[in-house]
């Protein structure tokens, strides 16, 4: 073995995991699964480019017991059993890797961890450099002057200060860490609700796990019971974390040398599982790079409708043998309370997909399987967990099926969320837009088959022909789509980590919401119709009276003409057109110093809420619930942020009483209340963090209020000096500046001058100084990469961060600054509500979520549960995320929504 290359270590389990996880499920013709085969290979062959003339070894666990096990019996007992497609592809993956050449160890009794520290040990004993190749992070305890890991699948390498960096402390210190922290995949027992940051802040002050038990009476609050509630279990952990790098071997490092690749072995093999670009390697003697299989075109695509029981119980059988399948329903309307069932889609590969006619009841329409029969027979397949389906806005399907009794479960992709998740601005997220961009397919149109308009069909009176076209592509693209995106997203652990971590899990939370719904006051609404409705006409008169005439208010033409041409007022903005605007901002600038475009604005208000809401909201109660039952959009706003529609609970305002009194029609049934827990200055908390900032986070942790903090900062006074007036300043200029306000805007808003306005921002980056470090880093940062992150790794790509148009580039520069406050709080949010979601399924509480609303949650619970549930919501939503500032929730209670606010 050449001395003067590294060892090349590779942790094969770990890679045999994620690749099956992360990879598209693919498989043989015969329906062989070799997603996870392909992805192991494809990440050796890369090695084996990386560290040309290296000596490659690869390590996998034994199957069975290990002597962890005798430490702890409970060791790895919550873990499900292995995946029957996972354990068809081991085999296969040890006799290609063998074919390859490459040395092969599983010793009994230990993991491959521990064989993977034995051979890096004896390694460093010798002083030779060691790579491991691993997406494992129990092994960084192994790094040293030595030892190195890389994560071939992300293309990042940790040495030592990489190991600092990544997790704050030392190699030396990682299994002080893991024993601390525990880990719920492996049943260590750790330190309950101990994550990573308060570990490593825990072993930076007392230095090793010993000094932090040693110490364990001085750490304070809920989190030090819980350490010494953990003291008796934490030398069991750090055992069960520690890699044991002293197992018996049969080889040495070095008898881990590369063979000639068997061919004719390999070539078998390719052949098998159906690798035809590795065998044309084989072949040609090329090294290019693995690429997918191409899948049927459309016009190449097998589509039937099942019509009869031999056909159906076929697919099922197919679908049971696959345990991955796209799944879609076809129903009589977008709302899902109404929306009946008329037929549902398979696909289990590319190119062949099926539809189940039930309800086409036009004159003339063939038989069709029964409903209630066809439904209590997919109810097993819907219902089971470990049949993974995909959809495409899975959801409504989920919402759908309610309504028949079935609880889809198994919901393991979703397509637009895929696609959202892998850029939220780059395109719409409908199927019809994801199949033209990602596959160069023009889908089937719903008007094609149902035709446009006042006469458009619904989908029961859609001919079975037609409509199985239409149903069974959709399935087929959905699985095509996944088959595209996933891989894109599987390299950036971070993305995927949004993907299955946040949007994922919420698409169950969000589908209870909206079934559940809202209990609304109709009678109350009306009365409030009526009051505004005699409000609105005072104010037309009020505003005749001023301009002098009466004229239509809802003209912006004529509007222009009374503004501009008759009272003369200065026009400061103009249309594309050339007239001038008579938009809300130019109106609210106007009405700082006249009195008509004050009217106008409260005219517009009132009519938007008696319009939207007072009229609406009556008409949009379920009269089998009695209930307003909104939809949630996942893959709406750019940065994460939820969207409602049907109604928009979004948009009622909060800081007026005509919007408060909406609120109030938002009631609890008897015996109930509404609770409300909201966020309380969560972005500039973010802000805090993301920045630094010193000044920042010593006015969250000292609980002080920010905005009389910044003020205090700004105007040079102390805290109890401050007047409202001088609050309401630093406010705006809080708010303002992590939204990218110039001094131009802020002086407008505060109706002072430039000169002043960038007086107050240079006083407030003197006082804040990392908060303009980190604008700068921000906006830096934004124009090499073109995008932006959240804490937790959401993306926002910025196409305009470069642009030429300096106006374009500047607004792209804002949203630079803005998109990770605005979207790390989405994410606390979402990870706030499937936190408490989780939770109130197994608690002994008659409670509900019920509104998701920006930064707030609201719940309907039984009178005599508001503290229990209180004390649970709040505890679950301070520990969405570990900041370095505390999260802080305001909860309030009522018998509405308004009360509870």
């Amino acid at each position: 073995m050449s001395n003067d290359k590294p060892l090349v270590l590779v942790d094969g389990s770990s890679y045999l995991f994620r690749a099956y996880h992360a990879l598209p499920p693919l498989t043989t013709t015969s329906g062989h699964p070799t997603g996870a085969i392909k992805g192991v290979i494809a990440m050796l062959k890369r090695l084996a480019k990386d560290y040309a003339g290296s000596p490659i070894a690869v390590v996998f666990d034994a199957k069975g017991k290990t002597f962890r096990n005798d430490l702890y019996p409970a060791y790895k007992a919550n873990r499900p059993p292995l995946p029957d497609d996972l354990r068809q592809q081991i085999a296969p993956t040890h006799d290609i890797i063998r074919a390859l050449g490459l040395p092969l160890l599983i010793v009994d009794d230990v993991e491959a961890d521990d064989v993977i520290g034995t051979l890096a040990t004896e390694a460093t004993h010798k002083k030779r450099d060691v790579v491991i190749s691993t997406s494992d992070k129990d092994i960084a305890q192994l790094v040293s002057d030595h030892v190195t890991l890389v994560n071939t699948m992300t293309d990042t390498r940790l040495d030592r200060a990489g190991v600092i960096d990544k997790f704050g402390v030392p190699p030396e210190l990682i299994v002080d860490y893991l024993a601390l922290m525990g880990d719920a995949s492996d049943n260590i027992p750790g330190v309950a609700n101990v994550g990573p940051k308060t570990a490593a802040k825990w072993l930076a002050q007392y230095g090793t796990l010993d000094g932090v038990v040693r110490h364990a009476a001085d750490v304070s609050g809920k989190v030090g019971n819980n350490l010494r509630d953990a003291l008796a279990t934490l030398p069991l952990s750090r055992q069960l974390a520690t890699i044991k790098c002293d197992v018996k071997l049969d080889v040495g490092i070095e008898a881990l040398s590369v063979s000639p690749p068997d061919a004719a072995q390999l070539r078998a093999l390719y052949a098998t599982y159906e690798f035809r670009t590795w065998l044309d390697e084989l072949d040609d003697g090329s090294s290019a790079p693995a690429h997918t299989v191409a899948v049927p075109t459309a016009s190449q695509a097998s589509y039937e409708a099942i019509v009869d029981w031999p056909s159906f119980d076929t697919w099922i059988a197919r679908i049971q043998a696959k345990r991955i399948f796209a799944f879609d329903t076809e129903t009589t309307s977008l709302n899902y309370m109404q929306a009946e069932l008329v037929g549902v889609s398979f696909a289990v590969e590319a190119g062949h997909a099926a539809y189940v006619p039930l309800g086409h009841d036009y004159p003339g329409a063939p038989d069709q399987l029964p409903r209630a029969e066809v439904l209590a027979r997919l109810k097993p397949l819907l219902e089971d967990s470990t049949l993974t389906k995909i959809g495409q806005n899975l959801k409504y399907d989920k919402n759908v099926l309610a309504s028949y009794a079935i609880d889809l479960r198994g919901i393991g992709f979703d397509t637009m969320l895929e696609s959202y998740v892998l850029d939220s601005v780059g395109s719409r997220h409908n199927m019809d837009d994801l199949a033209q961009r990602h596959l160069g397919v023009k889908t089937i149109s719903f008007e094609e088959v149902a035709g446009k308009g006042a006469k458009q069909l619904t989908f029961n009176q859609v001919a079975v022909d037609q409509a199985t076209q239409y149903a069974a592509e959709d399935a087929d693209i959905t699985l095509r789509l996944h088959e595209a995106l996933l891989p894109k997203l599987a390299p950036t652990p971070r993305l995927m980590s949004v993907f299955e971590e946040i949007e994922m899990p919420l698409v169950g939370v969000l589908s209870r919401i909206e079934r559940t719904g809202a209990l609304v006051d109709g009678a109350l609404l009306r009365a409030q119709s009526a009051e505004l409705t005699q409000r609105i006409t005072e104010l037309a008169n009020e505003a005749f009276e001023l301009a002098g005439e009466a004229f239509n208010l809802d003209s912006p033409k004529q509007l222009q003409a009374i503004l501009y041409n008759k009272l003369g007022l200065p026009a400061s903005k103009k249309t594309p057109g050339g007239q001038p605007s008579t938009a809300e901002p130019v109106l609210a600038e106007l009405a700082l110093d006249y009195p008509l475009p004050r009217v106008i604005m409260d005219y517009r208000s009132l009519n938007k809420l008696k319009s939207t809401y007072t009229d609406k909201l009556p008409q949009q109660i379920n009269p089998d619930t009695h209930r307003i039952h909104t939809s949630y959009h996942q893959a709406v706003a750019a940065t994460g942020r939820l969207s409602s529609s049907d109604p928009n609970l979004q948009n009622i305002p909060v800081r007026t009483a005509e919007g408060r009194r909406i609120r109030q029609a938002f009631i609890a049934p008897p015996g109930r209340v509404l609770v409300a827990a909201d966020y309380s200055q969560i972005e500039l908390r973010i802000m805090a963090h993301l920045s630094g900032d010193a000044g920042l986070r010593r006015a969250f942790d000292n609980g002080l209020d920010v905005h009389r903090a910044t003020a205090a900062e700004v105007f040079g006074v102390d805290l109890d000096g401050v007047s409202a007036e001088q609050r309401r300043s630093a406010k705006a200029i809080n708010f303002g500046l992590i939204y990218g306000m110039s001094a131009f805007g802020l002086a407008r808003q505060l109706r002072v001058s430039r000169g002043v306005a960038s007086q107050y921002i240079e006083t407030y980056f003197a006082r804040y100084p990392a908060v303009r470090e980190y604008m700068d880093r921000i906006r830096a940062q934004a124009a090499q990469d073109g995008f932006v992150e959240t804490v937790f790794g959401r993306r926002l790509y910025l196409p305009e961060i470069n642009a030429k148009n300096g106006m374009r580039r500047q607004a792209a520069e804002r949203t630079a600054i803005n998109a990770p406050m605005q979207g790390t709080a989405a994410d606390i949010i979402k990870r706030a509500m499937i936190a408490v979601d989780d939770w109130l399924r197994g608690a002994p509480l008659v409670a509900a979520m019920i509104m998701q609303v920006h930064d707030e949650l609201v719940f309907e619970v039984d009178a005599g549960d508001v503290a229990a549930l209180a004390e649970g919501v709040v505890t679950r939503m301070q520990s969405a995320a570990d900041l370095d500032v505390p999260l802080v929730v305001d909860v309030g209670q009522g018998l509405n929504w308004d009360e509870a606010h």
